[in-house]
């Protein structure tokens, strides 16, 4: 096997291990089993080790002595450093974004948030809120700054479905209405104190843990 292919078969593995942790299909804490997985993508130890280093630098996994792989866990320090990191980084895009923020655009947003007030689960919610704030930040045109973004995007995801992966409440989303509002004014500054304030609100929820008890998880819903 070149090392060509080797990458490329490393990029499908890793993409698919993060979208499983992400979305809450591998707990916290699980380990990732070398052999199992090379097994399951019929592929050799070489470019399953390559997604492990790749996991581990997304911050989705850690590598421990003698243990192994396992899926990172995270606590609220974790969640609320997202939180202030999406409030800073997300401002700064809305503000160059801004110029060449269209009514359609804007239009386009709207329709995302109808979307996530109408959504009966957490991940159509995740898919619609995330799509709102994309679309007001993508037009600042800093693929390096809108990369970063998408990466606390897909912390922040991971912090909620651990959290509410069922019960979850449906919700209007007044703020993104106030951005939308203080936008089409040209109020952009407005407009970010509110998108700051609002992606830096953290929901607590109990959550039942396999053996039973329960413990508090917390989750970035902005």
């Amino acid at each position: 096997m070149t090392s060509t292919s080797e990458d490329t078969i490393a990029s499908r593995i890793s993409r698919i291990l993060a979208d499983r942790i992400v979305t809450g299909q591998l707990d916290p804490g699980t380990k990732l089993r070398q052999d199992h997985i090379a097994e399951e993508f019929g592929t050799s130890h070489v470019p399953v080790r390559e997604a492990f280093r790749r996991l581990e630098a997304q911050g989705l996994a850690v590598s421990e002595p003698r243990r192994g792989v396992r899926v990172a866990s995270f606590n609220l320090e974790e969640v609320r450093e997202v939180a202030q990191m999406r409030a800073a980084l997300e401002v700064l895009a809305l503000r160059h974004a801004a110029p060449h923020l269209t009514p359609s655009i804007l239009d386009l947003a709207e329709e995302a948030t109808v979307a996530g007030d109408n959504s009966v689960d957490v991940r159509s919610w995740e898919e619609a809120n995330r799509r709102f704030h994309t679309l007001i930040v993508t037009p600042c045109g800093m693929p390096r700054l809108l990369a970063a973004i998408g990466d606390l995007h897909a912390a922040s995801a991971r912090f909620l479905f651990a959290s509410w992966r069922s019960e979850w409440e449906v919700r209007t989303d007044h703020d993104h209405r106030a951005i939308l509002t203080f936008l089409r004014q040209g109020n952009v500054e407005n407009a970010a104190a509110v998108l700051e304030r609002h992606v830096q609100w953290i929901g607590q929820k109990p959550v039942r843990n396999a053996s039973g008890t329960t413990r508090d998880a917390f989750a970035i819903v902005g």
